[in-house]
């Protein structure tokens, strides 16, 4: 899912083993388990997507980092399934596990050209930076009850 959750549709798939190798991508999931690490699977006869998110250090910034303290989202669901909520469910879990867990906020990195951009906007992420023509979101987990529904 970490390919699925990096690809570009300009740039292509990456391959697991070049995601793996490089630190930049590798620690969106190495040595999971640690403080602040949780994820949800989608599960058919086949995985079909995961959400998950993990804490970074201002020392090792993730791409949507804002702070020690915000955990940063990362999602994938495969191609053929995109289109039918698995996306939503996988977010909608996510946060409600955030919130449970005491966290003011979430954060994550999406190229403005992704078609989840949609999604992150009917969950309430905002835009509150941009670099490298990746915005970052942050959702505020105290204000929000859930998706906005009928947008």
């Amino acid at each position: 899912m970490l390919a699925e959750a990096a690809y570009d549709p300009a740039g292509g798939r990456p391959s697991v083993a070049s995601m793996l190798a490089a630190p930049s991508t590798a620690r969106y999931v190495a040595a999971w388990g640690r403080r602040g690490d949780a994820a949800v699977i989608a599960e058919g006869a086949n995985p079909l997507g995961a959400a998950w998110y993990r804490l970074f250090t201002a020392d090792e910034p993730g791409f949507g980092f804002i702070d020690a303290e915000t955990p940063e989202v990362s999602i994938a669901v495969v191609p053929e399934r995109r289109g039918e909520g698995i996306g939503s469910a996988l977010l909608e879990a996510l946060v409600e596990r955030g919130r449970g867990e005491g966290h003011r906020a979430l954060s994550l990195s999406v190229s403005p050209d992704n078609p989840a951009v949609s999604l992150y906007r009917r969950f309430g992420f905002v835009r509150v930076a941009s670099r490298d023509d990746h915005w970052t979101m942050r959702l505020d987990l105290r204000s929000q009850s859930g998706p906005a529904r009928g947008e």
